[in-house]
């Protein structure tokens, strides 16, 4: 059965049954795909929740769309959050971008002792959230992926939430995968570092935090092939639990 196309609006454009879809979404709705009156369409707030309704009309400025129904709130039993080094270019919009359609919840920029970025400016963080959200709409995710203040692995250590399983990706450790289903966690840290790997303070830091060594298999690979290796071995066992629960 064919989707309905979906559009990023915002909370502020609902008002009752009635939506508007604006800017970059009304030029792709109108200018691209070409709808036009009684087309049906699913709209997403990016909080979570999905609607579907149809074209009612095409104003100047919005697409109005009268809703006729809406999807239940976004269920996840085991958030990931991926804290992964700071590298540097397009290398890391493509990580953000790749890991917001694996589903992972939140990603941690990591400003690690061999980073060669540490401290990136706002304007790429920005970007880095747009990257995101436009992955999530794109992938059909429910909920975008957060993208988290840049931290030290230090700092990132300390707000770990508890009843969080942490690990640490490792060359020649326990594999990921086998680690998750033993543990059946509730929430899920992953961190991965530069191509250099973690130092030896950030190493000492996190095993007296409890994190966890895994590995991802006998290749050695670049940061961001490590992060998102780590993340769809993670999705893939994540998604067995669940099925088998």
């Amino acid at each position: 059965m064919k989707r309905a196309p979906r559009f990023a609006i915002d909370a502020a454009d609902f008002d009752g049954d009635i939506a508007r879809v604006r800017g970059a979404e009304l030029h792709h709705l109108r200018d691209v795909m070409r709808l036009g009156r009684g087309a049906e369409v699913a709209l997403w707030d990016g909080r979570g929740r999905e609607y579907v309704g149809r074209i009612a009309r095409i104003e100047r400025d919005a697409a109005v769309i009268e809703i006729t129904g809406a999807a239940p709130a976004a269920r996840e039993n085991c958030p990931i959050t991926l804290a992964a080094a700071i590298i540097k270019g397009p290398r890391m919009d493509f990580l953000i971008e790749k890991a917001a359609e694996l589903g992972v919840r939140a990603l941690r920029p990591l400003a690690c002792a061999r980073s060669v970025v540490r401290d990136p400016r706002s304007s790429r963080i920005e970007r880095w959230r747009r990257l995101a959200s436009a992955a999530a709409k794109q992938s059909l995710g429910r909920l975008p992926m957060e993208i988290e203040p840049p931290a030290t692995v230090a700092a990132a250590v300390a707000a770990m939430a508890k009843d969080t399983f942490a690990v640490a990706c490792e060359a020649g450790a326990a594999p990921l995968g086998a680690l998750i289903r033993r543990r059946k966690p509730r929430a899920l840290l992953i961190a991965c570092g530069p191509e250099g790997g973690f130092d030896d303070d950030e190493t000492a830091a996190m095993r007296a935090a409890g994190f966890v060594a895994a590995g991802l298999g006998p290749n050695r690979m670049r940061s961001e092939t490590a992060a998102l290796a780590a993340a769809a071995i993670a999705a893939d066992a994540l998604g067995e639990i669940e099925q088998g629960s």
